[in-house]
């Protein structure tokens, strides 16, 4: 039980870790909204990531199947949503003061992410291609072993996003609220790239 749920942890910090678009969210929505709002964020995308092990952990092919052949709707209802949010933030006006940390807002941040990651194909790859190399996944892997590196996964990916919302958001402080308005037009355009690259990638066929 150890070793799978330490391998989940691991598997986990490092398939969070690298800067895309839910990177970019929780840095500029920690900035502009909160702490909170920052780690929420990122545990939306940890859920997901969670989700993902699960179904790449207990060899769940019926599932994963439908998700791959989903795959260009998936990948452009990302886009579109990524470019949406792009829009959003580029002009939205910053705030004076982090937004208080209502349960509409806070479900909107946690949410927003979530459905990002579920809607990002490479995500059930990264985690089919990830557990056959650690030989985890399959009807072979025992179920205690497999639910401890679900949960190792969700732990993993959580962490990394709480320390990323706790620096940034210690770092807000020394941040000028006219800084704010950069911030949220270079979050903007980065976000926007990111979705036009995804639609740009199903028009040319890759």
């Amino acid at each position: 039980m150890l070793i799978p749920l330490l391998k989940g942890i691991v598997l986990g910090l490092s398939i969070a870790a690298p800067v895309g678009p839910i990177g970019i969210l929780c840095i500029r929505r920690t900035i502009t909204l909160g702490r909170l709002h920052g780690f929420l964020s990122g545990l939306g995308a940890a859920s997901a990531d969670a989700f993902y092990g699960f179904i790449a952990g207990f060899g769940l092919t019926l599932i994963t199947s439908f998700l791959l052949d989903q795959k260009v709707l998936l990948q452009a209802v990302g886009g579109l949503f990524l470019c949406y949010l792009g829009v959003r933030t580029f002009s939205s006006r910053p705030a004076a003061e982090a937004a208080k940390a209502s349960g509409n807002t806070l479900f909107r941040s946690y949410a927003s992410t979530l459905m990002l990651t579920i809607t990002n194909p490479m995500t059930i790859m990264s985690f089919l291609g990830a557990f056959a190399g650690l030989g985890m996944g399959g009807s072979q892997t025992g179920i205690a072993s497999a639910v401890a590196l679900v949960i190792g996964v969700f732990v993993g990916s959580a962490l990394w996003w709480l320390a990323l919302s706790t620096v940034i958001g210690m770092l807000r402080d020394r941040i000028h609220v006219s800084a704010f308005r950069w911030i949220n037009r270079i979050s903007g355009v980065i976000l926007t790239v990111f979705g036009l690259v995804a639609i740009i990638g199903l028009l040319l066929g890759e």
